[in-house]
């Protein structure tokens, strides 16, 4: 759990300020007290957020000599100033979650509906994930972990295996999310690694504190392989022109990727999510040969201009892109060396995406090699 502190100022990507976290992390097998201390710490917090698990947690927090019982709440949800964030990382049994709040709001827990936000990301527990998880645990016999069948770890694994459910599904097209449940179809058209920031931690079991520079790479146009909404996507004679001069097959499937237009909504989105401080801008030279460039600068649903990045497969689907248009430079770059050297029309390309990002562009690839790679002063 982490509990939003004023123990310190850190910088978002885009520049603004905001407060560091404080976080609270059991430190053995759990039943450490955990709660306890989240409700103390919460006192004074503006937010306090749960980021993993889901209701096999179990923490009891006394207040004013009444009980309160917490599986999947935040426990600093008892603060009638504090804000309680459950996170995309936590796994959500609806009917479990319902009761819990009915039952600690009979107890005095007051307001909860006004102050409790819900990730529509998280991923849903089904009750055929809780008789998987009996079901694995009677089949271990006397080798079994002991789990409290709450049907998280099944969960997780339909998360991992892209055939889960999230909150966003439930509240998108209900027809598309009964065709989902029935037919298992799948949410996300990625890998189940973790390739954000967290990844790193995790990954290397380093601690945050000693990530410096986090560099996002970003090809001056998007592409993708394989199924999944793709905004800016081209599927005309640019979206080929684009694929056949930046030769976009796939290295592992030999598959032809798709190409499109660099989408901005979607690297701010990314930016959030991990904090970039530098962007290497990649493949800029494979633009030469365009009278004009366009860059997707924002999402349109149903006419009205998204201020986040969907969740939604539907939605993501239906939006529309409101482009900019900027003049090409016509020019063979690949032997540049220097920014400076550039043409002034893909210059202006580069301080665009800056802008844009609110992230500097340090570095431009302009062909293959290592030397291609120009330093942005």
């Amino acid at each position: 759990m982490a509990v939003k502190g004023c123990n310190g100022e850190a910088k978002l990507a885009n520049g603004a300020s905001c407060n560091k976290v404080t976080v609270v992390l059991g430190a053995q097998w759990g039943d450490e007290g955990k709660g306890k201390v989240v409700d103390m710490l919460a006192s004074d917090a503006d937010l306090v957020c749960r980021c993993q698990g889901g209701n096999n947690a179990g923490h009891t927090v006394v207040v004013d000599n009444k009980e309160f019982d917490f599986h999947l709440l935040p426990s600093g949800i008892i603060n009638p100033n504090c804000k309680s964030i459950i996170g995309n990382g936590v796994v959500i049994h609806l009917p479990g979650l319902f009761e819990e709040c009915i039952k600690n709001e009979r107890k005095g827990l007051i307001n909860w509906k006004q102050r409790l936000l819900i990730s529509d990301r998280a991923h849903l527990v089904f009750d055929f994930h809780q008789q998987v998880d009996g079901l694995q645990e009677m089949e271990k016999g006397k080798k079994s972990l002991g789990t409290t069948k709450k049907g998280i770890g099944p969960t997780y694994a339909s998360k991992a295996t892209r055939n889960g459910l999230r909150l966003a599904d439930l509240l998108g097209d209900f027809n598309t999310f009964k065709e989902k449940l029935f037919f298992l179809g799948t949410y996300p058209y990625v890998t189940s690694s973790n390739c954000s920031i967290g990844g790193v931690c995790t990954g290397l079991g380093l601690p945050p504190s000693t990530i410096g520079d986090v560099i996002g790479v970003v090809k001056a146009y998007t592409t993708r392989v394989g199924d999944g909404p793709f905004p800016t996507e081209l599927k005309d004679d640019i979206g080929e022109k684009l694929q056949i001069i930046g030769h976009e097959i796939g290295v592992t499937t030999k598959r032809k990727r798709r190409c499109g237009w660099l989408d901005i909504p979607l690297l701010i989105y990314t930016s959030m999510v991990n904090g970039y401080t530098k962007i290497c801008l990649t493949k800029l030279d494979i633009l030469d040969d365009f009278d004009e460039v366009k860059i997707g600068f924002e999402y349109l649903l149903n006419g009205k201009k998204l201020n986040y990045y969907p969740s939604s497969l539907f939605e993501l689907s239906s939006v529309k892109v409101n482009y900019l248009t900027l003049p090409g430079w016509k020019k063979n770059i690949s032997s540049i060396r220097y920014f400076n050297d550039l043409p002034e029309n893909a210059k202006k390309f580069v301080f665009t995406i800056t802008e844009l990002l609110e992230v500097p562009v340090k570095w431009v690839g302009v062909g293959q090699g290592r030397e291609s790679m120009i330093s942005v002063d």
